[in-house]
């Protein structure tokens, strides 16, 4: 841990702290990316990692390692994880748990193991293994995705992947659902439009609402045979819809594909609640939006124009808005966002919430700019502790990729 008061500028508020969490010379670290479930619930500690980028790891990589930051222990590190393949990382929602996955799949075959470890450092145990077809297919999953979700009720944790033997064009991808009691994994979507799905399983404790899982469809991507993607998009872009985790109840989010607005690529649920928020980008005008909605049922990939879709323009009261990665508290009255209007460099931002799908953010106040080079990749991905006092982000302003942290919102 290294205090940097000289991040913060004239524009700060006076009774914040920055804190560099990794500062190892040589090996570059980052946060999860923002969506991810990597926070105890009493927000003391959470996992990031090691020998990485800002969007994920090399599972080749012999150095990456997922990383224990006791922020009540004065920010000290200390490794959970210590296989080649190490991903998807998911904190168990009671706190206790660290779920992962080893992936040691090639296309068409391989090994994919479902692990848990204690967070305090004691028994880690391996929870599943898939070493053949998924149950009632002829699929072997490999290229798997570098997030996880877990459910609210932490019985399930949910993972993607690319379904081709690599040799086929147009093989899908799909979204796996492991059962954590039973250790058993079931295929509950596929397809070729499934490269990028961002899957999120909704964080509310309603017995219905936990099976809800946040998915992105990247339509008319581009991906070879051997699920290299070559174009995340066409046309009239991504879509975001809500599935449940048995492959039902498949629904539309009301955002993008009208022709003028698009899907950034970027969502979240709002904290434990069923709203979800999107980053939009839209042509007329030149604006990158906050807007908040609500499931709607299917009516075919029409995003904004989905019959009964509510949406809430965020960001409305904020003079030129351009806000791309964000996330909430778990209450879902306060979020943090990078962007601004126009800035020449990249800042961070944070405002308070109001009434779901009614309210505008208020409260807009700017935090730091992290000096990153996000057109390098060093992306900033910032989000917030559970309570929403801390914030935490990624920079490469020492010249290698680190992760940070603000103290005294």
């Amino acid at each position: 841990m290294r205090p940097r008061p000289d991040l913060l500028d004239d524009r700060s508020p006076r009774d914040i702290e920055v804190v560099q969490l990794t500062t190892d010379p040589e090996v570059p670290a980052s946060h999860v990316y923002m969506e991810a479930q990597v926070f105890t619930p009493d927000s003391r500690r959470l996992v990031l990692h090691r020998s990485c980028h800002a969007h994920g790891s090399d599972k080749d990589d012999p150095l990456h390692r997922y990383l224990l930051c006791d922020l009540e222990d004065g920010c000290t590190l200390s490794p959970l994880t210590e296989e080649l393949g190490a991903t998807g990382p998911s904190v168990s929602p009671c706190g206790e748990y660290l779920y992962y996955f080893v992936n040691e799949t090639q296309l068409g075959g391989g090994t994919l193991s479902l692990k848990r470890v204690d967070l305090d450092g004691g028994e880690r145990r391996t929870i599943c293994v898939l070493d053949a077809p998924l149950p009632g297919t002829s699929f072997r999953p490999s290229r798997i995705y570098p997030l996880s979700t877990i459910s609210s009720d932490g019985r399930r944790i949910a993972i993607s992947g690319f379904l081709g033997d690599g040799s086929t064009e147009g093989a899908p991808y799909g979204l796996m659902v492991f059962d954590i009691e039973a250790a058993t994994v079931e295929l509950v979507m596929r397809g070729p439009t499934w490269c990028n799905i961002h899957p999120q399983y909704c964080r509310s404790a309603d017995p219905d609402a936990s099976h809800d899982i946040l998915v992105q469809e990247n339509h008319d991507n581009i991906a070879n045979a051997q699920g290299v993607t070559e174009r995340l998009t066409g046309g009239l872009g991504a879509d975001i819809h809500v599935i449940r985790d048995d492959g039902t109840g498949f629904r539309n989010m009301p955002w993008g594909r009208d022709g003028n607005e698009s899907c950034q690529g970027h969502q979240c649920w709002r904290g434990h609640s069923e709203w979800a928020i999107t980053s939009t980008g839209t042509r007329e005008p030149a604006e990158a939006q906050l807007i908040e909605g609500r499931a709607a049922p299917h009516a075919g990939h029409v995003g904004i124009a989905t019959p009964g879709g509510v949406r809430n323009d965020l960001s409305r009261d904020f003079a030129d808005p351009h806000f791309y990665h964000f996330a909430t508290d778990i209450a879902g009255e306060r979020i943090v966002s990078d962007a601004g209007p126009l800035d020449e460099e990249a800042s961070i931002y944070v405002a308070e919430l109001g009434e779901p799908g009614q309210a505008p953010l208020r409260d807009f106040r700017y935090l730091v700019s992290p000096r990153s080079t996000c057109d390098k990749g060093a992306h900033i991905h910032p989000f917030l502790s559970p309570d929403g006092t801390m914030a935490f982000f990624n920079s490469d302003e020492s010249g290698l990729l680190q992760a940070y942290m603000i103290r005294g919102l």
